[in-house]
């Protein structure tokens, strides 16, 4: 069976519609008293419709660059507006990831100095040893150990020479001229 194409209403294919510059204004609708009498007011509202219609449509038009200005005017403050928050926003980032590489530039200055530190205090372990500084003395300074008849003895006395204080130690202040006389009372008495 051979395939055959639908052709159907197609949707939304009508034209769209042509909005008018002004709109028409439209008074509520009265009671007709007389036939007479609403033929003149209708003719009296028509032309009043008309000069109103003339005069919005004098002032729309006159209004409609300023309305377009504005409308501009807003689109590029609200463009400018989004781009001022984008802006803060990428500054931000540019800030936080600043501190970030700082921060990581610190730790990897801390691990340097840690191993440095680390391999110091290995090599301070060794020169301590020992016989590492016996070896040294031998070799840079040209040190030997004592022989026997290198070594002397001094005898001495079991005296002490100590002096035990006996005596009471008796310290003088510099006194004022109105103390020293405080005292010479005192003492007279």
């Amino acid at each position: 069976m051979a395939y055959q194409r639908y052709m159907g209403y197609q949707y939304e294919t009508s034209p769209r519609k042509i909005q008018p510059e002004y709109e028409p204004i439209r008074e509520p609708k009265r009671k007709k008293k007389s036939t007479y009498n609403n033929k003149n007011n209708n003719i009296e509202k028509l032309k009043k419709n008309e000069d109103k219609q003339n005069s919005n449509s004098k002032k729309k038009l006159a209004n409609k660059p300023k309305a377009k200005l504005k409308a501009k005017v807003k689109v590029v403050l609200c463009i400018m507006f989004g781009f001022a928050i984008l802006f803060s926003i990428s500054y931000r980032n540019s800030l936080i990831t600043e501190s970030f590489n700082k921060k990581e530039q610190l730790k990897a200055d801390l691990g340097t100095l840690e191993k440095e530190n680390e391999q110091l205090r290995v090599s301070i372990e060794n020169s301590l040893n020992l016989n590492n500084i016996e070896q040294s003395a031998k070799e840079l300074l040209g040190m030997q150990k004592l022989d026997n008849s290198q070594k002397k003895y001094v005898v001495l006395p079991k005296e002490d020479y100590v002096e035990s204080a006996t005596d009471e130690v008796v310290i003088e202040e510099d006194l004022s001229w109105w103390d020293k006389i405080v005292k010479f009372l005192t003492e007279a008495n």
